[in-house]
């Protein structure tokens, strides 16, 4: 997601351009299969993601949140008809040139479907290879603008940055007139989100300035001393790395919490922590955390994992998406791409909806409230954003 608090990397926002309404087609993921293939042969899905290096808790998720999915969008068989649901995993390490590696040794043993990607580089490096070999791919938790309409090839099973920071705007309402500050890191990480926050909030008519602290900062009162002094109507926070929980408790000691609108991503449950004493004082955006939503679908994936956390959900999308692809495709990967394009379907966080023209995913989105201290928070949603208002502009489909 573009916002980050803790150890996520995130790419600038998508080029705007005008929107289009898509035309949707529902459907169920348990109706028939009708497309073309060998009703006997297994389907290969091959799902290359990050099941060690950083971001393998991510990867964690996604797959306890795939198998789940594909429980509930068979029936509990595994099977799409007649036909076993053949998976293969392999561990990319977040590595591109790892999971391009893998990605070409499953297409050569025979897989028409991919899936995974943890994170954004490699889902960037991935795409290419899908629309080369003219394999589905279904991109997971990388929240990177560039995976929407990387060609008609690629979809996606999670959001991308733009929605997080239309959320973060939904915060101030009109942002006509209004001031934001985006304090962040300087470098490419703080690049991205100062541009992020520019284009869509700053695009919308907030007059978008920053406060940029050195990777290596660990005295923040100067910086929190520039922010109170802006008197900004939203502070927009982007933060890595292990500076977090005393960048957190010197913006609540300096009063900076308390004199105006703080927003940022709320990360995964384990994170929670870094907040300290400042967690009840922050809004937040949320892509997902327990309770959230109450649907059928996430309950279904709450008898599976127990907790539900950040990216179990687009794991639960994936399985769903492909479940739907094969059952109207069979093995004709055209059929596959027809079949998603414009599907609305019931997913863990409510209605989903894959945008034809660049196969964006239309999802809620989540304000949120932590509620507690130290260790022991617990999540609220304070309003649930549907997918038409955190819909991002239609980019053109580049192949």
């Amino acid at each position: 997601m573009t916002i980050r608090h803790t150890r996520r990397v995130f790419l600038s926002a998508a080029t705007m351009m005008a929107a289009a309404v898509a035309a949707t087609a529902c459907g169920s993921p348990q109706d028939t299969a009708s497309g073309d293939g060998d009703n006997a042969a297994p389907v290969k899905i091959g799902l290359v993601y990050s099941q060690s290096g950083p971001l393998a808790s991510y990867g964690k998720q996604y797959i306890d949140g795939f198998k789940a999915g594909l429980n509930y969008a068979t029936k509990g068989t595994g099977k799409v008809g007649d036909r076993t649901i053949e998976v293969t995993e392999v561990d990319d390490a977040g590595d591109p040139a790892k999971a391009v590696s893998a990605a070409k040794d499953l297409i050569g043993k025979g897989t028409k479907i991919l899936a995974g990607s943890t994170a954004s580089g490699v889902a960037l490096q991935v795409a290419p290879i899908a629309e080369q070999n003219k394999v589905l791919f279904v991109s997971g938790p990388a929240a990177t603008d560039a995976v929407t309409g990387a060609n008609r090839y690629t979809f996606r099973s999670g959001r991308q940055s733009y929605q997080d920071v239309l959320t973060a705007k939904s915060f101030i309402g009109d942002a006509t007139g209004k001031k934001v500050v985006v304090f962040a890191q300087e470098g490419a990480f703080g690049d991205a989100n100062e541009a992020a926050v520019k284009a869509v909030i700053g695009g919308a008519g907030a007059t978008v300035s920053s406060v940029r602290a050195p990777a290596s900062a660990a005295e923040f009162t100067p910086f929190a001393s520039q922010i109170k002094a802006a008197k900004p109507d939203l502070l927009f926070v982007a933060w890595a790395g292990t500076t977090a929980p005393a960048m957190w408790q010197t913006l609540d000691q300096q009063g900076v919490l308390a004199s105006t609108t703080v927003v940022t991503g709320l990360d995964i449950r384990a994170s929670w922590p870094t907040f300290g004493a400042a967690g009840s004082k922050i809004s937040f955006l949320s892509h997902y955390f327990e309770g959230a939503s109450n649907t059928e679908a996430g309950k279904a994936l709450r008898d599976k994992v127990g907790t539900v956390d950040l990216f179990h959900p687009d794991g639960f999308a994936a399985a769903q998406m492909i479940v739907r692809a094969v059952q109207e495709g069979g093995d004709d990967v055209d059929k596959m791409i027809k079949a998603l394009e414009g599907w609305q379907f019931d997913g863990v966080k409510g209605q989903m909806t894959i945008r034809a023209e660049d196969h964006a995913l239309l999802q809620p989105m989540y304000q949120a409230k932590l509620t507690g201290s130290g260790t022991d928070f617990t999540a609220t949603a304070e309003k649930a954003l549907t997918g038409d208002e955190t819909a991002p502009p239609v980019t053109q489909m580049k192949g």
